[in-house]
């Protein structure tokens, strides 16, 4: 098998011979160079996977070469052959780029061993810029990321809501990704360059909450020692977002529908007029019809609802579910030093079959959960919570009360038969007649259920 090319630099001929049989022999495809001269001008004129490099040679040193190939192509994987008592250059060298190194004298099996896991983190690489370029390209808009229909439509609408200045209602559940959406259209807007507010209105009492929305004077209430900004001022040309909507109070309702209608209001403890152009993107967790006959004033929910967004749940676009597993798990892979390689087929099936309540957050906090305790090169199901293990046994479980279920029925069916072909004395056509089958299909259940088939018809 084809493992990469590799050239190898160093002064010592009896080394260049050495680990080069045993590398051809690995599957590498190597070149050889006696001196750093010849070495940097097979490098230029070639192209290699991975250099091994020798760090002190008569003509030219490894540090100097090394600076010359990190000038030509930065990305060239270098590893540096140290001898006793250059060990503590390799510090210098990694400052410069170099991948690893090895001490002389090593054996070739650990030579290889490395260059075995160099050759991986360069296929994990590979794979993941390819997977980041494919997301972009067709399942990524923003941080929102699906494949199935129901994600595409999605981002159309984004697409095309986002050129308007409708204000816009998104319901969906906790952890489908509201808020991603209330980002993407406001950053795919002509208001992308002005501010972009968020308020989480069930986090905050009525009180606070108008205080937040419309700002206030001094002295309006106690503690009010000046005066403060409210959010619409803040975001003013640019997007308001108000996450849970459908917790605020009938009193901010009436404001916030002022606000829609006329484009201006008055701080608390004020008299004077505040005029605003913003753009209002709502969501929620109830149902739209909750919404509309519960929650909100009916009025004020046709003037946030003029689009409307609905998320589905996790479970409702389980194709996602590798996708997204798999983003999240280069994310958080790539803040650790850990050389995981991905999930097992079966970790990726268990996160397929698990019914996620969570959604994406749940999903996300599972994946992050699972890099950090991995000890091994692929995330494991050993990995997983517990409530996504048990998948396994649930499963295992219903198997076996179906495999009981058919047994049993087999059994009934079997005397069944075995009756009514004593009723009418073997003769099959009369049999099939009262069962309501077919003489063929009497036939085959015969056979199927081993019955004796020596009876007159």
């Amino acid at each position: 098998m084809e493992r990469g090319k590799v050239l190898l630099i160093d002064d010592e001929p009896i080394l260049l011979v050495t680990v080069s049989d045993a590398l051809a022999k690995a599957g590498y495809t190597v070149e050889m160079a006696e001196n750093g001269q010849k070495g940097l001008m097979m490098f230029q004129e070639g192209s290699f996977d991975i250099v091994l490099l020798d760090m002190v040679m008569p003509d030219m040193s490894g540090m100097d070469i090394l600076r010359e190939i990190k000038g030509l192509y930065p990305q060239t994987i270098v590893v540096m052959i140290t001898a006793h008592g250059t060990i503590e250059k390799a510090v210098e060298a990694m400052k410069l780029g170099v991948h690893d190194f090895i001490a002389k004298p090593f054996s070739l099996d650990e030579l290889i061993l490395k260059l075995q896991n160099i050759s991986s983190f360069q296929c994990l690489k590979e794979e993941n810029v390819y997977l980041r370029q494919q997301l972009e390209k067709k399942y990524h808009f923003g941080n929102l990321i699906g494949k199935s229909d129901k994600m595409q439509e999605i981002y159309e609408l984004i697409k095309t809501v986002s050129q308007t200045d409708s204000t816009v209602l998104i319901q969906g559940e906790s952890g489908t990704g509201k808020e991603l959406v209330a980002n993407a259209i406001h950053f795919n807007s002509r208001r992308k360059n002005d501010p972009f507010i968020k308020v989480s209105c069930a986090a905050l009492s009525e009180t606070i909450l108008e205080s937040e929305l419309f700002g206030h004077e001094k002295g309006a209430f106690t503690g009010a020692i000046q005066r403060k900004l409210g959010r619409f001022e803040l975001a003013n040309k640019g997007t308001l977002f108000l996450d849970e909507i459908g917790d605020i109070s009938p009193t901010v309702q009436i404001k916030l529908l002022r606000v829609l209608q006329e484009r201006e209001f008055e701080r608390v403890g004020g008299t004077k007029t505040v005029h605003v152009d913003v753009r209002i993107i709502s969501a929620t967790k109830y149902d739209m019809d909750e919404i509309k006959t519960e929650r909100l004033r009916e009025d004020l929910y046709y003037r946030l609802n003029t689009i409307a967004i609905q998320l589905p749940c996790l479970l409702e676009r389980k194709e996602d579910i590798p996708l997204l597993a798999k983003y999240f798990f280069n994310e958080f892979r790539g803040r650790t030093s850990k050389s995981i390689l991905g999930f097992t087929e079966g970790a990726l099936d268990l996160l397929e079959q698990y019914e996620w309540p969570g959604n994406v957050r749940e999903l996300k906090n599972v994946v992050e959960r699972a890099v950090a305790i991995c000890r091994t090169e692929k995330l494991q199901i050993a990995d997983l919570p517990q409530e996504i293990r048990e998948i396994r046994l649930k499963k295992k479980l219903i198997q076996h009360e179906i495999e009981t279920l058919n047994n049993v029925l087999k059994a009934v069916e079997k005397e069944y038969l075995q009756k009514i072909l004593r009723i009418t004395q073997g003769r099959k056509a009369e049999a099939a007649d009262l069962l309501g089958i077919s003489r063929k299909t009497l036939w085959e259940k015969i056979k199927e259920h081993q019955l004796s088939d020596k009876s007159p018809s």
